[in-house]
């Protein structure tokens, strides 16, 4: 199991890195450039850390139901995170960006969206790296 969580994570993160660079090329069609700027650099930043992920995954001493839970939690966080940070740039929203969204201001149901968009990307990411440092922290028993 470890080999195939190994690749899709492996996988996913190229993916991630390279819608992040497309996003790159569009940062002055959006609403907001600041935030579509932030786009970008989630897309670059998550895709490069399920790459990292990925690649010492084998070296996690967890579960297979913890590996699930973090593979799942850590997958929709980095993708959430861009997604989000994207719905902002394209509608306007500040609330939970009130530096990159100086001079932005969604509709009410943007912001809300975009707010509770981006506090579950925060809950999952904490989650799912919590379990990762319990995975890496762990100790193999000698038998």
């Amino acid at each position: 199991m470890n080999a195939t969580i190994n690749r899709k994570l492996m996988a996913a993160g190229s993916i991630l890195f390279f819608m992040g660079l497309i996003t790159g090329f569009v940062i002055p069609l959006f609403e907001n450039s600041r935030m579509g700027l932030a786009g970008h650099l989630e897309g670059v930043m998550n895709g490069t850390f399920l790459l990292a992920v990925g690649a010492v995954w084998g070296h996690l001493i967890l579960s297979a139901r913890l590996q699930a839970i973090a593979f799942w939690l850590l997958l929709y966080g980095t993708y959430a995170n861009w997604l989000f940070v994207l719905a902002a740039a394209i509608f306007g929203t500040s609330e939970m960006t009130p530096i990159a969204g100086v001079g932005y201001k969604g509709l009410p149901w943007q912001e809300t969206i975009v707010t509770l968009g981006l506090m579950t990307v925060g809950v999952t990411m904490v989650v799912g790296c919590a379990i990762l440092v319990i995975g890496f922290v762990r100790h193999r028993k000698i038998s």
